[in-house]
């Protein structure tokens, strides 16, 4: 147990749930930014978090290479040519934990999401009054503020009705979910494709932002765009309200349903990022 569960795994799982449970509870800022009628307020503190979250991920990496370094190096030093089974299905697992996490963080920001409606509605008053975002930020660390913010965590009340899902484009439920799945998989993908081959290692780890930044330009593309043009067309009365609820209902759900297929994929993703890596460095791409 000590050797799949380790010090890297925890803090690479801890890396991957965090960063995940914010980018759920951002979703609130777009139906703060309705009930407020503050969008583009709304929706730059959105941006924040989410490229907070994103930023954070990134320290996962390094407990990422120190496990791939670990099982590496261990068949390197044995004289071995790749890592021997019975250390592959290991790290195999300490991967699909780390996925996991992610999932786990999914759930736990989807509980989130009536405190961080809370404090997004707070927060957009608090920065009209300031006018600075990080001023606004610092309320959080008054005491008397985050006790208010945490009587909104509770368990969302609901029921399927209240977020129908013809509200939502099939489209972005489907781009959403196949994102997701991408962006789980990616950098850990990578990693994993350094250990399958260990001569172009380091070549397979330096793809996995090329991986990561495919997903976040079909973001820019296919997600943001739609999701905002819902939330404008609810201001201009040509929704209802609920429908930007059943988006931000809709999207966690598909994101959750992403990161269950990235264990699906993610053997494969690492065996083509490792076919790329191999190639790449001999000029036979």
């Amino acid at each position: 147990m000590s050797a799949l569960l380790n010090g890297n795994v925890v803090l690479a799982s801890a890396a991957n749930l965090v960063p995940q449970s914010v980018a759920m509870g951002a979703y609130a800022a777009r139906y703060a930014g309705v009930t407020t009628r503050r969008i583009a307020t709304a929706i730059s503190l959105f941006s924040l978090l989410v490229t907070a979250s994103r930023l954070a991920a990134l320290f996962m990496t390094p407990s990422l290479g120190a496990l791939a370094d670990g099982a590496a190096n261990s068949a390197l030093r044995h004289h071995l040519t790749a890592v021997p089974p019975q250390a592959l299905a290991i790290y195999d697992l300490q991967m699909r934990i780390i996925v996991a996490a992610g999932s786990v963080g999914i759930v736990i920001g989807a509980v989130m999401v009536p405190m961080f409606l809370a404090g997004f509605i707070r927060g957009i008053a608090s920065f009209e009054r300031r006018g600075s975002v990080p001023h606004a930020l610092a309320r959080v660390l008054d005491p008397k503020v985050a006790f208010w913010l945490l009587r909104h965590l509770r368990p969302p009340k609901f029921s399927l009705a209240d977020f129908p899902i013809s509200a939502v484009p099939r489209k972005l439920l489907i781009f959403n979910t196949l994102l997701y799945a991408v962006y789980a998989v990616g950098v850990v993908a990578a990693f994993y494709a350094s250990v399958i081959d260990l001569g172009s290692r380091t070549t397979a780890t330096g793809l996995s932002g090329l991986v990561n930044g495919i997903g976040t330009i079909a973001f820019a593309l296919f997600i943001d765009p739609t999701t905002a043009l819902i939330v404008d067309q609810t201001v201009r009365d040509e929704r209802q309200p609920r429908d930007v609820a059943a988006m931000i209902f809709w999207l966690i759900v598909t994101a959750f349903i992403g990161t269950l297929l990235a264990q699906l994929i993610l053997v494969p993703a690492a065996h083509y990022i490792a076919i790329v890596a191999h190639y790449w460095p001999h000029g036979k791409l």
